[in-house]
């Protein structure tokens, strides 16, 4: 049995960026599942247990693979030379490719980052917002960078090796998780594509020129933007988190009254997959909630 079932695999053309997906269930609202930057990071990744939990409760769930991640167009009009922005406009581009007129998002790590810039930029299109663990969050609601940006490969000191992405793997499960073959080499594959390296090179050399331009940090920015937002969103931490600390989790709690904030313990910084039952009826219920109000009405 693969740890990949109960889920489908697709590809859409998204504004002529050939992209890949994963998705489960073919009735009810559509929610949209967004991976975070990790080496190899992709929708059936980072979402394997969350998709057919969703389907089982009556939705329609899509996980798609990320500019520069998975196993999406890698060509060079793919690239997200934009940094952040591009992969918040190549979501808009594949929800407008599935021709949906309203979405729910879930966001884990920088994936809660792009859900929220979306949501910033798409008001329009976003009935409810789930966010789970995310120093990308917290960074934009700065009104400077609390230091030079760099990519998040970069930063773990990824080298394109299986090495590098197991000890990566590791630090980021809750402790005491055990990270399955099958994910490793599934990632590992991901993120040695031909074209994968240039991607991500230049979402690193944005990044730069974002550290000394200001008018790019202010659209990187949530400072004023995210507060503002009237969208019911609702944040998901885990307490033992070694990529965004839980510290991290508490100061931005404190940024965004309006926002629900949970804490779990036995998780790391995918909660989504350290304690998926507890995670998929969080989401599942809070999305819920607002179809069960529009129904009565």
């Amino acid at each position: 049995m693969t740890m990949f079932e109960g889920f489908h695999n697709s590809w859409v053309l998204a504004n002529g960026v050939r992209t890949h997906y994963s998705w489960a269930g073919t009735e009810g609202p559509a929610v949209i599942l967004l991976h975070g930057a990790g080496p190899g990071a992709c929708g059936a990744a980072g979402w394997r247990l969350m998709l057919p939990a969703l389907a089982e409760a009556g939705f329609r769930a899509y996980a798609p693979d990320q500019l520069s991640m998975g196993f999406t167009d890698t060509r060079e009009h793919a690239w997200p030379v934009k940094g952040h922005q591009s992969l918040v406009d190549h979501v808009h581009d594949f929800i407008e490719a599935l021709c949906l007129d309203e979405v729910y998002l879930v966001g884990n790590s920088q994936g809660a980052y792009v859900a929220a810039k979306y949501a910033i930029d798409h008001p329009e299109k976003v009935n409810k917002i789930v966010y789970i663990g995310s120093n990308t969050i917290y960074q934009a609601m700065q009104e400077t960078p609390l230091r030079k940006m760099r990519s998040f490969l970069e930063v773990i000191g990824y080298d394109y090796t299986e090495k590098s992405l197991r000890n990566f793997m590791t630090r980021n499960m809750a402790e005491g998780t055990e990270v399955p073959e099958e994910l490793i080499q599934l990632r590992h594959r991901a993120a040695n594509r031909e074209g994968v390296k240039e991607a991500n090179e230049a979402f690193g050399a944005y990044l730069e020129k974002m550290n000394n331009e200001p008018k790019l940090w202010d659209r990187y920015s949530l400072k004023d933007s995210l507060p503002k937002l009237k969208i019911p969103s609702k944040f998901i931490w885990g307490k033992q988190d070694k990529v965004a600390p839980v510290e991290t989790g508490y100061k931005l709690d404190a940024m965004l009254p309006e926002v629900e904030f949970e804490y779990l313990d036995n998780c790391g910084h995918q909660c989504q997959t350290d304690q998926p039952e507890i995670v998929n009826q969080m989401v599942a219920d809070f999305f819920s909630s607002e179809v069960r109000e529009t129904v009565a009405k």
